[in-house]
C-alpha cells in the first residue's frame, strides 16, 4: 500500500508507541487509511531530511508502532501549529522539493482571516465588526455597542479571550487567570478606565476587539457551533459535520478545552430560543451553504488549504456569524457530542483526499512534480 504522512506536533508523535496521544486518534488514521489502501506514517518536521529525501516515522507493524526511516511520503497532511519562520522555511523547502502538504499552513491570524472574507460581500453581513485590538478601537467600540471581546490574533482554544461590558454606570471585565486558565474572574472598573495588564498584552502581543455576537442560549448558556469542512475524494469541498458548543456557567467562552460542553447540534437547536424563531432545517442548511462559502473564500488565498473547524455563532433572532477558523480542527469534540461515526469520518476524508492527490500524481518512476493544479 502507498504510504501517506501525517506530521503532527513533538509531543503527539512522542505518545505514539504508548498510544497516548490526547485528543489525535491513531486508530482513526488506520481505519481511515485501510478504507482506501493507504499506510498513514507519522511523522514530526524535525525528523524529515530534507537533502536524503527520507524521514523518521512511526509506522504500524502488527500490534505496534515502530519507527523507521522511509523515503518522504509524496502527501503529507499538516496536523501541527508551528510558530518559528524557521519551521514555515523548512515546510516550504519541502513543497519546493514537490511534497504536497495540504493545510501546509494551520495558524491564522484573525485579523488576517477576518481581512479575508471582508473582501467579499456576501460574507460582510456575516462577520462582527473588527478592529485592530488597541485602547482607542476599544473605546471606539464600546461607544459603539458596549459590549466587545478582545482577542489575541493568534490565540487558540479559546485562551486569553476577555470580554468587556458597560452596565449601570460602570464597566466591568471578564477574563481568565494567567496562570490558572480554568479560573475566571470579573473585574469592576469605572467607566473609560482600563486595568494595566490589558495595556502591557496590547502592547506586546496584537490582538483584535470584536463586537459581542448576542449567542443564542441553551440551558441559559450561550452556545456556538464548530463546523468540520474538508476536501474530500475529487478535491470537493463538503461539511462533514457540525455539533454545539456550550459555555460552561462560569465564562462565555464555549471551547470544549476551556471547560465547554459538546451536544448534538440538532438536539441543542430544539431547545434554544433561535429555533423558535427560525426552522431548525432551514437554520441547519443556511450554516452548510455559510460554511462552504466560507472556506472556497479562504482557499483562494491560503494556500493547499484541504481541513478546517469554523465556528459559527447563531443569535436569538437566527442570524448566523462567522467567528472564527481553526486550521488544526480539534475533532475530538464529535466524540464527545455521542457522534463517534462523524467523528470518525472527519479522519476519513483527509486520507480520501490525499488518495486522490496520489492518483494524480506522476508514477514514482517519473519526478515527481505538482506544478499541475492539485487544488
Amino acid at each position: 500500500m502507498l504510504h501517506v504522512g501525517v506530521m503532527l506536533n513533538p509531543a503527539t508523535y512522542r505518545g505514539i508507541p504508548a498510544m497516548k496521544t490526547r485528543y489525535e486518534s491513531i486508530a482513526n488514521y488506520e481505519d481511515a487509511g485501510l478504507s482506501y489502501e493507504l499506510t498513514p506514517c507519522f511523522l514530526r518536521l524535525e525528523e524529515i531530511h530534507i537533502a536524503t529525501g527520507t524521514c523518521r516515522a512511526f509506522v504500524k507493524h502488527g500490534n505496534e508502532y515502530r519507527q523507521t526511516t522511509l523515503p518522504l511520503p509524496p502527501v503529507i497532511h499538516n496536523r501541527t501549529l508551528y510558530r518559528q519562520n524557521e519551521n514555515a522555511r523548512d515546510i516550504n523547502r519541502l513543497v519546493q522539493k514537490g511534497i504536497y502538504i495540504f493545510n501546509e499552513q494551520n495558524r491564522f491570524r484573525k485579523d488576517h482571516i477576518h481581512a479575508i472574507l471582508q473582501e467579499d460581500p456576501l460574507l460582510r453581513a456575516h462577520l462582527p465588526k473588527t478592529l485592530q485590538g488597541n485602547l482607542s478601537s476599544i473605546h471606539t467600540l464600546m461607544e459603539q455597542t458596549g459590549d466587545v471581546v478582545i482577542k489575541p490574533s493568534s490565540g487558540s482554544v479559546g485562551r486569553g479571550i476577555m470580554r468587556l461590558r458597560r452596565s449601570h454606570g460602570h464597566w466591568t471585565l471578564q477574563c481568565a487567570h494567567p496562570a490558572m486558565p480554568e479560573r475566571w474572574s470579573t473585574l469592576r472598573l469605572h467607566v473609560g478606565e482600563l486595568p494595566l495588564f490589558l495595556h502591557k498584552r496590547l502592547l506586546h502581543v496584537p490582538h483584535i476587539v470584536q463586537e459581542t455576537i448576542p449567542l443564542a442560549l441553551c440551558d441559559d448558556r450561550p452556545f456556538d457551533i464548530r463546523v468540520t469542512v474538508q476536501r474530500r475524494y475529487g478535491g470537493i469541498w463538503g461539511v462533514t459535520g457540525m455539533f454545539a458548543k456550550i459555555a460552561p456557567s462560569h465564562t462565555f467562552v464555549s471551547n470544549v478545552a476551556q471547560g465547554g460542553t459538546a451536544r448534538s447540534l440538532p438536539e441543542v437547536l430544539s431547545q434554544a430560543q433561535a429555533a423558535q424563531t427560525s426552522n431548525t432545517a432551514r437554520l441547519l442548511n443556511e450554516l452548510e451553504r455559510l460554511s462552504l462559502q466560507i472556506v472556497h473564500r479562504l482557499a483562494q488565498n491560503l494556500p493547499r488549504l484541504a481541513d478546517v473547524g469554523l465556528d459559527l455563532g447563531i443569535t436569538q433572532e437566527g442570524k448566523i456569524f462567522f467567528i472564527e477558523c481553526n486550521g488544526r480542527d480539534q475533532r475530538y469534540g464529535f466524540s464527545q457530542a455521542g457522534m463517534d461515526n462523524v467523528w470518525k469520518e472527519t479522519y476519513t476524508q483527509p486520507m480520501a483526499y490525499a488518495r486522490w492527490l496520489l492518483e494524480r500524481m506522476p508514477s514514482a518512476d517519473t519526478e515527481r512534480s505538482l506544478h499541475r493544479s492539485l487544488y
